[in-house]
């Protein structure tokens, strides 16, 4: 009893709680008791408190090994404040200069620092570990202890040689080893290469019930994390990108759009990416766009939404940095954007690395696009993942699946399909072979084994893929099939499994909702939105585009293209200005076909009562506008596309995507000098014919009726542009 007063008696001293959360005072007790303790612990678990309270209490100095210098500063900053005195808490890297080193060695050595972090990077450096010998180390704790292993999200080689160096510095010295996502692989991996598999283990459950976590598909990405950040003034946020140039372009939108924001990367210098950081922890500024460099031990409880412009590379990534919503309890929205270029992106950067990484990758890859794709409760997909079993009716609709209406399907005979199929196979598969095999998809493997003259090929064809997919996750989830992750993916049938197929009952399975096909991604040329259409309106405005197209003698797509017109009713844009805003509108097609348009929409919303959206007018980053200007202006000089692209830096696709963008929003440009070089006469007037007949403008169905042995497709895009800037502007 008086060891558990003095630790409340301690943890009001320095921290100002009166009582311990979870499992905190059984682990600094550990902790105390010199054992090695192993702990996992979801963000905004209290983690930090676990070793900073035993350091205050011990004898000597703890050493706290921490992969980023953000995170030491803030750690290092928030206990001075605590502890009163600046020389309580100290880091060493790579940031400090030669005189501020030889302050903190001289802080430590007086035994006046009761916590030092080190980087792994420092503390592998010989100068450091002969002036580590000289202290007395209470203990060794290691933050973020899932960088040991390789199948970690965050893999850093120096955290493998950490138990080596502990060696060299003393004997007997305890561990402490803290994360916030550990699969049982990385668990095992972890405590196996700090040699503590003795260690006591406190393991929290994962779930952070008031987290509401959403998969979109990617489209009109940062329209829609403007109009989100919008319609959620004054609240903290983060957006996580894949790459530092996305970072840029996308705090640069916000920026643009009245959104206090800024980048945070790499690539930027440490103390730019300093100042960053405590401009987020002071709230001078609401969102940081970011790299996952950003966010890994930040101390702000108050985050409001984490938002991910890509898909993360693995289930412990987007774990960990949507766990920086709501530390405090409170609201925290999790949105992440989902379109299958991104994981092709992922999949390519993988197909460099030795073949034992790409592995790895390519399995961890596999378990985002499942927890993505599937209809089934996002938490319990999370949660699963992490070895942890969740019955979904506590999820409390926290989560878009669990919002959505389900559709079900009778789930008895696939799957005993595809558990028996799994066991005649030998369990030496995994779920992607499964499928083809069900599909009738002759791949080589599948050639190689022989399986497509097995009973099973085929077999599946009729009910489709997003049924075996949506079979093969939930038997997966509710613990019939076991995937071992760490070999291939390799199904193999659980207890459950077996037990099923002696004695097979009825049971239903949730359908997986196809995700729609993400449009282009590029933001200036998106259309359309997440929001819903509104029918009647999109018919009446099609009946009005028809009857104007006939006026005038020409395709309804020369009026305006559907995209616009589905945006129309959604924003319901009632003056010019508006309209302009319409993606694919522009001044030029505003000016010359808009007015009809507007005044059907503001009768039509008048008549309707309708409450329309606030618009948010998410203007375009000033070079996007500099490079349509620079373009315009060089084939009024008629200078060759091949040259623009040159000239610019970018393909000659992209020169043709932006030639079309500015045609479609209503400029007329003349390309006769370019289209007359490449396309003879003849030709030209076949597809202008073509067109000026066509229902729609697909280049696709031209090439079918047109004959892909006279045209290519540059030609019929290249005679589209033409006759679209030359009829419609």
């Amino acid at each position: 009893m008086q060891i558990k007063k003095s630790l409340i008696d301690n943890l009001q001293t320095f921290f100002g709680f009166d009582n311990f959360k979870g499992d905190q005072e059984a682990i600094i007790d550990s902790i105390l008791e010199k054992n090695d303790t192993f702990v996992i612990m979801p963000t905004g678990g209290g983690k930090s408190i676990c070793y900073q309270l035993p350091a205050l209490m011990s004898e000597g100095t703890a050493l706290v090994i921490s992969p980023l210098i953000a995170l030491m500063k803030n750690q290092v900053d928030q206990l001075r404040a605590f502890g009163g005195r600046d020389s309580i808490a100290h880091f060493l890297n790579s940031s400090l200069n030669k005189s501020e080193i030889a302050k903190v060695k001289q802080d430590v050595l007086a035994g006046e620092t009761k916590l030092l972090y080190v980087a792994p990077e420092s503390l592998t450096k010989q100068e450091n570990i002969d002036f580590l010998r000289l202290l007395k180390i209470s203990f060794v704790a290691i933050d973020e202890a899932h960088c040991i292993s390789e199948w970690g999200h965050d893999f850093r080689p120096e955290y493998r040689k950490i138990r080596q160096v502990i060696n060299n510095i003393g004997d007997n010295i305890s561990l402490i080893a803290l994360t916030a996502t550990a699969t049982p692989k990385v668990q095992y991996d972890i405590q196996k290469n700090l040699q503590m598999t003795n260690a006591n283990l406190f393991k929290s459950s994962f779930n952070r019930a008031n987290l509401y976590y959403e998969v979109r598909p990617k489209q009109n990405v940062i329209k829609e994390i403007v109009k989100y950040i919008k319609n959620n003034p004054g609240k903290s946020g983060i957006v996580y990108c894949l790459s530092r140039k996305k970072v840029e372009e996308v705090s640069n939108a916000l920026e643009i759009n009245g959104i206090k924001s800024l980048p945070y990367h790499a690539g930027l210098d440490a103390k730019v990416r300093a100042e960053t950081q405590d401009k987020f922890l002071m709230e001078d500024v609401d969102v940081i766009v970011a790299t996952i460099a950003f966010g890994m031990g930040i101390d702000k409880p108050d985050v409001r939404y984490v938002i991910h412009h890509d898909i993360p590379k693995s289930m412990e990534g987007y774990y960990q940095e949507t766990g920086r919503a709501g530390r405090d309890g409170g609201e925290g929205v999790c949105v992440a954007f989902y379109s299958e270029k991104d994981i092709d992106k992922l999949a390519k950067f993988m197909k460099d690395k030795p073949v034992s990484e790409r592995e790895i990758g390519t399995q961890i890859l596999k378990e985002v696009i499942d927890y993505s794709e599937s209809a089934v409760c996002r938490r319990k997909q999370i949660l699963h993942y992490f070895g942890e079993n969740f019955n979904e009716v506590g999820c409390n609709n926290m989560c878009d699946n669990c919002r959505a209406e389900k559709q079900y399907f009778a789930a008895q005979e696939p799957l005993s399909t595809v558990l028996q199929l799994i066991k005649d196979f030998g369990e030496k598969f995994d779920d992607h072979h499964i499928i083809n095999v069900l599909m009738g998809v002759e791949t080589a493997q599948i050639q190689a084994y022989k399986h497509h003259q097995s009973k099973y090929f085929g077999k599946g064809k009729e009910q489709g893929i997003l049924l075996w997919k949506s079979v093969l996750r939930q038997a997966l989830l509710d613990n019939y099939v076991l995937k071992e992750v760490d070999n291939f993916g390799l199904l193999k049938l659980n207890k459950a499994g077996e037990n099923f197929l002696e004695n097979p009952h009825n049971l239903r399975f949730i359908l997986n909702r196809e995700m729609e096909a993400a449009k282009d991604d590029d933001d200036d040329q998106a259309h359309g939105g997440t929001a819903t259409v509104d029918a009647q309106l999109l018919q009446m405005l099609k009946d009005l585009r028809k009857k104007i197209a006939k006026q005038k003698n020409l395709p309804p797509f020369v009026v305006f293209q559907d995209p616009s017109l589905e945006e129309m009713c959604t924003h319901y844009p009632v003056t010019m200005d508006e309209l302009k805003h319409i993606s694919g509108v522009g001044n030029g097609k505003a000016m010359k076909f808009g007015s009809a348009f507007i005044e059907l929409i503001k009768k039509y919303v008048e008549e309707n009562d309708i409450d329309r959206p606030i618009d948010f007018v998410v203007k375009t980053a000033a070079n996007k506008s500099a490079l349509k200007v620079s373009i315009i202006q060089n084939i009024d000089r008629q200078i060759s596309l091949e040259d623009i692209a040159a000239s610019k830096g970018i393909s000659y696709e992209d020169v043709l995507k932006e030639v079309e963008s500015i045609v479609s929003s209503g400029t007329k440009l003349n390309l006769n000098y370019f289209i007359d070089e490449v396309i003879d006469d003849d030709r030209q007037d076949e597809v202008f014919d073509y067109f000026r007949s066509a229902d729609v403008d697909s280049i696709d169905k031209a090439l079918e009726e047109l004959g892909t042995d006279d045209y290519n497709w540059e030609e019929i895009q290249l005679m589209r542009i033409k006759f679209m800037s030359e009829l419609g502007n």
